[in-house]
Parts: C-alpha cells; structure tokens; sequence
C-alpha cells in the first residue's frame, strides 16, 4: 500500500472519529438497565431454579461483555466528547467490569502502537513466539508456553488469573496515578460487592457473580484472541513493520450474527478500530461499510474462527500461524544446528 492510498484510508475513516454524545448516552442506558435487570432476575429465580439462575447469569456475562467495550471506548477517549467523563465513565465501567483504568488504558496503547511488530511484543498482547524463538528457547521456556496456549489453560483458568491477578495489581514502575487508580478500584469493587452481599446474602452472591465474571471472562479473552490470531495475520520486524498494514491485516473483521455482533459492541470490525482508535464503537460498522478497502480485510466467522485455536507459533519465514505438530520438523531442524554449532535464521531456511 503506497504512502498516497495510506494517508487517504485513515483520512477516510477519521471522518468516523467523532464521539455522539446522544449515542453513547443511549449505548450506556441499553447496557446498564438490562444488566442490572437480568442481575436481579437471576437472584430472584433462585427460589425457581438454580439451572435457570445460571442461564440467566450467563446471558448477563455478555452483557458485562458490552460493558467492557464502553470501558475500552472510554480508554481511548472515543465513547463520548468531553475527556473528563471519558475518564469517570471508564473508572466507574471498570470498577463493574474489575479492570483498572489507568493500568488497562497503558497496556492497550502499547498494544495498538505494536500489534504486528515482532520486534515490540509483550505489552497489552496474547503471548506469540516463533518458530525458530520456540526452537532456541530452554526446556522451561517451552514448556511455559506450551501451558499458556493450551486452550483448556488460556479460556479455563485465563478468566480467574486476569480478574483475581492481573488486574488487581500495580506493575512494576507504575506511575502513581496508575498506582491510585488501581487501589481506587479494588476498594471500590470491594465496597460494591460488600453492599450486594449485605442484600442478597454471600451464597447468592457467589452462585450468581462468580458465572457472570467467567463467561464475560472466556468470551473477552477469546474476542482479544481470535481477531489477531488468524491464520495469515500479519507479523513483521520493527524496519519492515507498518501500522497500516498491521491494523487492516493484522486484525480480522470478525462477521458474527447481528445479536453477538451488539452483545460485543461491534468490536468485531476490529481492523476499523486499529486503523483508528479513536472511532466510537457505535460508529465502527459504518465506517467499514463506508470504506470499500477495508472490505477487503480477513473476514472470519463463527465457524471458521474456532480454527484459530490449533496455533501456536507463528511461522516468520510463511508469514502464518501454525500447530506445534505442523512445525515439528522444523523444530528439530533447528535444534539439529544448533548441537553442530549453527544457527541458520528464517530466511535461510
């Protein structure tokens, strides 16, 4: 893509980076009172069903799912005009969702200014090794990585270590004003559940919210995973790297049925959204159906995008993802080199 046809895409799609505050106000209402709503039917068809409660509790974990996309919006300064109430929407979402703002909000930007850099991995991103880093890495290292990208592992146990860990503490080196927001939200998630608690009773409480967290979980976790792992997604070293390019082929347009595709607030159109993270959500689908070049983005499905979940490595030198079984041979190639001394790279090969 010259530099000509670049500049012109992301003007055409800047058009579209313009928060409404009437559609935001009106996304925050359909997303909250339903919440809220279905919350508080599930409590009261305890006394009916518990099976019923936890179909109830999983329908209300993708609502939590449409909450955590207004709180993403909100990190980037996109969901309504005004920077302040950006900044106390997205702490008040994130405290309901249990993901910090100011930390989230870093790793994020990180991820969008280096998604596709192989060279710039590791912040805000699904952990990626190649073919060759597999083979050259120790017996512990792979075995480390074996156990992330085991789907039973990453969807299993992923949703517990991301709310009960990852986001419940401070990074090393943070800043202090990522440093109080995280503490803000702990003690206020703390607060928040204390008084559910005090209402419906802490059996109630767990029978109902611990369902709630882990769907929402498994399926953010997945939506994160699917639309930058697909099969030719785009990887390249920092001096060929491009941010265009990484963003309309490095990101999928995930063409799901209109109900999940509002449930995930369009973030299915996540090529539209790397291109330019400053797009509203609700603005997302008309900006791709408004850009015939961005119609020419990965599309996947339902049914294609559970593909996804055989890779493991990405293959530099094929520019694709692979299994641990596909890239068998080569492995052992390359451990063959390096016991007689030899380290041949990708381009080798």
């Amino acid at each position: 893509m010259n530099t000509d046809k670049t500049k012109q895409l992301k003007k055409s799609v800047s058009n579209y980076a313009k928060p409404d505050t009437k559609s935001g106000v009106m996304q925050l209402i359909n997303t909250v009172v339903p919440l809220i709503a279905l919350w508080t039917l599930a409590y009261i068809s305890l006394s009916w069903s518990v099976w019923l409660t936890l179909a109830i509790a999983t329908i209300t974990g993708g609502f939590v799912v449409r909450l955590f996309i207004i709180f993403h919006d909100c990190t980037h300064q996109s969901f309504l005009k005004s920077k302040k109430a950006n900044r106390m929407i997205g702490t008040i979402t994130g405290i309901l969702t249990l993901f910090p703002f100011e930390k989230w909000k870093r790793a994020h930007s990180i991820h969008h200014a280096t998604s596709g850099n192989l060279d710039k991995r590791g912040t805000g991103d699904i952990w990626i090794m190649t073919v060759e880093e597999y083979a050259q890495a120790s017996l512990r290292t792979r075995l480390l990585y074996r156990l992330y990208r085991n789907p039973i592992v990453m969807f299993g146990f992923g949703p517990l270590y991301l709310f009960l860990v990852s986001n419940r503490f401070n990074r090393k080196g943070a800043k202090g004003k990522e440093k109080t927001n995280t503490h803000v939200t702990n003690v206020s998630v703390v607060i928040l559940y204390a008084l559910i608690i005090s209402l419906v009773g802490w059996k109630a409480f767990l029978i109902i919210q611990l369902p709630i967290l882990y769907v929402s979980g498994v399926l953010g976790i997945w939506l994160f995973y699917v639309q930058h792992q697909f099969e030719d997604s785009y990887f390249e070293e920092e001096s060929d790297w491009d941010f265009v390019k990484a963003a309309v082929d490095g990101s999928s347009y995930y063409k799901l049925p209109r109900v999940l595709q509002w449930i995930s607030g369009n973030i299915g159109f996540h090529h539209v959204h790397h291109l330019s993270p400053r797009v509203p959500n609700y603005f997302l689908e008309k900006a791709h159906e408004d850009t015939p070049p961005l119609k020419h983005a990965t599309t996947i499905t339902l049914k294609t995008s559970l593909e996804s979940i055989r890779f493991r490595l990405y293959d530099q030198k094929n520019k694709t993802f692979v299994s641990f079984r596909e890239a068998k041979s080569r492995i052992r190639t390359y451990r063959l080199s390096f016991l007689q001394n030899k380290q041949p790279s990708l381009q080798d090969k």
